[in-house]
């Protein structure tokens, strides 16, 4: 067995499917098969039991899972340690990035970071903050680009800080907002509580008739046509010219969204690592 039958079976465990899995690593299906067989006949036990409800690890095959695991661990580790003797950055950074950062800002990042450091594999994970922030406590992930405030004991650095706004198209403007279709969106708690909050304080109501969408794009795209208002932070309005207000709570304070750069004195030992930590500082300094 080598490196790539461990990221087989990896990747058949998580498909449940031959031919998926074949797709995923371009072989054909009977290829993949065949693989299989050769690794059951070198340890001399079954992997797999196909049915149609998809692929089953048999409990040997959980057992040769687990040690393909260790071993790939072990293998990552070691290239990690090499990497640090090299005279050139080089290794993996993994990365977890918030959804609206990875959209709006991140390609313009991560240009100047492989330009500039062409030897370094970039694994980048795209998700909610929450989420994110669990994998960075697990150690999933080296660093992590978040947007909201997490309990983070060790480096959390602001990058960022924008002005959550009320948009519109220019034919609402003076309308009664509880008049005009409320087009809302996928997000985090925090930010859901915050907005319910200036909701409640402003006696604003959300219309029956308004419209749900799960990004934050399409909710801009169709405030831009016409179908109604939205809330949204400043991170997605460069090119809108319709109405922008930017939001206050009865206590006078600014409904703003802050975006935190949070890693740890380990990994930023990993000279990519700490690379992507001085580069992105910087392009906010900017």
């Amino acid at each position: 067995m080598d490196e790539r039958d461990f990221e087989l079976l990896e990747k058949l465990y998580e498909t449940k499917n031959i031919t998926h899995t074949a797709e995923a690593f371009y072989i054909t299906q009977p290829a993949l098969s065949k693989r299989i067989a050769q690794i059951e006949s070198e340890l001399d036990v079954t992997l797999i039991i196909r049915s149609r409800q998809g692929v089953r690890f048999t409990p040997e095959g959980e057992e040769v899972l687990a040690s393909c695991r260790k071993a790939a661990a072990e293998l990552s580790a070691m290239r990690e340690r090499l990497a640090l003797t090299k005279d050139y950055v080089c290794g993996t950074l993994n990365a977890g990035i918030s959804i609206n950062y990875s959209q709006y800002r991140l390609p313009s990042v991560l240009a100047s970071y492989r330009k500039k450091y062409p030897h370094v594999k970039t694994h980048v994970t795209s998700g909610h903050s929450r989420h994110l922030y669990m994998q960075l406590l697990e150690g999933q992930i080296d660093v992590a680009i978040l947007r909201g405030e997490f309990d983070w004991k060790e480096h959390r650095v602001l990058i960022e800080r924008e002005n959550v706004c009320v948009i519109m198209n220019r034919e609402y403007e003076g309308c009664d907002m509880n008049s005009v279709p409320y087009i809302g969106r996928s997000s985090d708690v925090s930010f859901e509580r915050e907005l319910a909050q200036y909701l409640r304080e402003n006696q604003i109501s959300v219309s029956e008739n308004g419209i749900f969408v799960d990004n934050i794009s399409t909710c801009v795209e169709m405030v831009k046509s016409g179908l109604g208002w939205s809330v949204v932070p400043g991170i997605c309005l460069d090119g809108f010219d319709g109405v922008i207000r930017p939001l206050r709570f009865a206590n006078g304070e600014p409904f703003v969204r802050s975006t935190y750069l949070l890693y740890s004195d380990n990994a930023l030992q990993l000279p990519q690592v700490k690379a992507f930590i001085d580069l992105v500082q910087e392009y906010h300094e900017k």
